[in-house]
């Protein structure tokens, strides 16, 4: 017996829309077939919240007398003279590069893995960048 939702039409998974919405909601999988493909449907918080234990930590350093914000293996960092303005430059740079990524780079050999990242940026508000950027529970 399953109890997610699969639809193997984009017809069928319109007509059960609000089935696919709820089975998403509740973490249960969701998947829609069309053509050659599969796309799941999943709860954007749930997907978030996966996806930043899967990113690399932020690393959130004092250097030169202010502050230095990067993420390892990723090309975006931020540096401003006092802590809060370093995280704030940061979220500013992440924002500007998930923008970036999904306009012209998802393709590029050295950017199309941080496809975790852009999604993470994107489902998320600047609080819960904030956080994450100094570590505070997800």
């Amino acid at each position: 017996m399953t109890i997610g939702a699969h639809f193997d039409s984009y017809s069928a998974a319109r007509t059960h829309f609000k089935d696919l919405l709820d089975a998403a909601r509740r973490g249960r999988v969701a998947t829609v077939r069309r053509d050659t493909g599969r796309a799941a449907v999943v709860d954007a918080d749930r997907l978030r919240v996966s996806l930043v234990g899967v990113l690399p930590s932020p690393q959130v350093v004092a250097e030169d007398g202010g502050w230095s914000v990067f993420l390892p293996g990723v090309p975006v960092a931020a540096d401003a003279s006092s802590f809060d303005e370093a995280i704030e430059e940061m979220i500013m740079a992440l924002r500007e590069y998930a923008d970036d990524w999904q306009e012209r780079l998802l393709d590029v050999p050295n950017h199309r893995n941080n496809w975790a990242l852009v999604q993470v940026v994107e489902l998320s508000d600047d609080a819960q960048l904030r956080d994450w950027l100094v570590g505070l529970p997800r």
